[in-house]
């Protein structure tokens, strides 16, 4: 089988690439000239060079495949020209699923995020089902990938067999930028954690939610969506399992919100609109730890086989690999 990936050169869709290629599909990676490979070392797999912003190098690239999977997105929680991010994650989506349609790709599997999901403050468990809309999404990420969702939802209803998964907050080895919660990890190996806030999220294994996309292209049904998902933890559970494999000690003054919102504030003036660099917090990324991001993935468990497995795993390999590779 010809499988087109984007997001290969990243966190999760490494993952999803070496899955595929241990089960001996032919890949095809889209990579940006100005792409890290590192992630892509010792994989067996063919590069086609091209961008989300690039319609014609997408069409190019994809042509002969079989199968597509569209991992690729701009995922911080601050950028200084938000139009950027849309264009990378709206209109690269619509981008590649058009490119599909004109090669008669047989399946797209759309990799969104729990962040789309409609979560709520009583911390009971979101799942596919939950009321949302885009006057939910806090933040530029949330509402671009929640717009995105809504065009891969929109194709899979429409005639091409799209199947969107919804991964919660992937942990594990290969978080190469890092990504924000590889940050939480990274930031809590150097003791750049002194407090903690009153939140919680979903952590689900990324190998496990490699696997899980997989399942996707084979079990799932066109048009809808599916929570790919793991433990749900508050982050002080969090950091203290983190403590508890690292040796590094978990911290124990709880903030209360009003004061890690001000510090989101100084940091995101300061840092952010001052100095160009992006903040280690800011006011959205605090208003987001308001609620609870725990969900149920009871319909890919139904559905695609999905289970659900512990944090545990993940977290110690994401420690020793930021160890390993001088991230500490």
């Amino acid at each position: 089988m010809s499988i087109f990936i984007t997001g290969a050169t990243g966190f999760l869709g490494s993952h999803v690439a070496r899955v595929l290629a241990e089960q001996g599909a032919d890949l095809r990676l889209l990579v940006r000239r100005t792409s890290n490979l590192k992630n892509l070392e010792g994989l067996r797999a063919d590069t086609a060079t091209g961008d989300l912003r690039d319609a014609a190098s997408l069409e190019k690239a994809m042509a002969g495949c079989e199968v597509v999977f569209h991992v690729a997105a701009d995922y911080r929680l601050w950028v200084r020209d938000p139009q950027e991010m849309y264009l990378s994650n709206v209109e690269g989506t619509r981008a590649i699923l058009a490119a599909a349609r004109k090669n008669a790709i047989r399946c797209v599997v759309y990799t969104s995020s729990v962040a789309t999901i409609g979560f709520t403050n009583n911390g009971h468990p979101a799942d596919e089902n939950s009321p949302v809309s885009l006057s939910d999404m806090i933040g530029h990420y949330k509402r671009s990938k929640f717009m995105a969702e809504q065009v891969a939802l929109e194709a899979g209803k429409g005639g091409l067999r799209v199947v969107t998964v919804n991964p919660t907050t992937p942990v594990g080895e290969q978080d190469i930028k890092p990504t924000p919660t590889g940050r939480i990890i990274l930031d809590f190996l150097k003791r750049k954690f002194p407090a903690y806030v009153e939140t919680g999220l979903n952590l689900v294994d990324v190998r496990e939610c490699a696997l899980g996309h997989i399942a996707a292209m084979e079990k799932g049904r066109s048009g809808e969506r599916y929570i790919l998902g793991g433990e749900d933890l508050t982050l002080k559970q969090i950091l203290d399992k983190l403590g508890a494999i690292s040796g590094v000690p978990s911290p124990t003054v709880k903030l209360p919100y009003f004061v890690a919102y001000a510090a989101g504030l100084v940091d995101e003036t300061f840092s952010g609109r001052l100095l160009g660099r992006e903040p280690r917090a800011t006011v959205e990324t605090v208003r987001m730890g308001k609620k609870k991001m725990w969900a149920s993935s009871a319909k890919a468990e139904r559905e695609l086989g999905w289970k659900t497995v512990p944090a545990d795993n993940a977290l110690r390999r994401a420690v020793e690999w930021f160890r390993a590779n001088a991230y500490v």
